[in-house]
């Protein structure tokens, strides 16, 4: 399992936070550590998780993927 900080740009709130958690815990060996606004910390298994799946995912949650650190 690899660790990675995931900066987020366009949240703003509490339901922002949520709704970023509840998006990365539905991909497929992903384990959501933290979300605050503006960051996420994941765990997930690099053969089944990608840069763009990541950056999909938020995309799809209305926020924008900025970096991975």
């Amino acid at each position: 399992m690899k660790t990675q900080e995931l900066k987020i740009e366009g949240m703003s709130c509490g339901h922002c936070v949520m709704s970023v958690k509840k998006e990365l815990g539905k991909l497929d060996s992903v384990v959501v550590e933290d979300v605050q606004i503006g960051k996420a910390k994941i765990h997930f298994d690099e053969s089944k998780i990608t840069a763009k799946l990541l950056a999909d995912t938020i995309d799809g949650a209305g926020y924008k993927l900025v970096g991975v650190n």
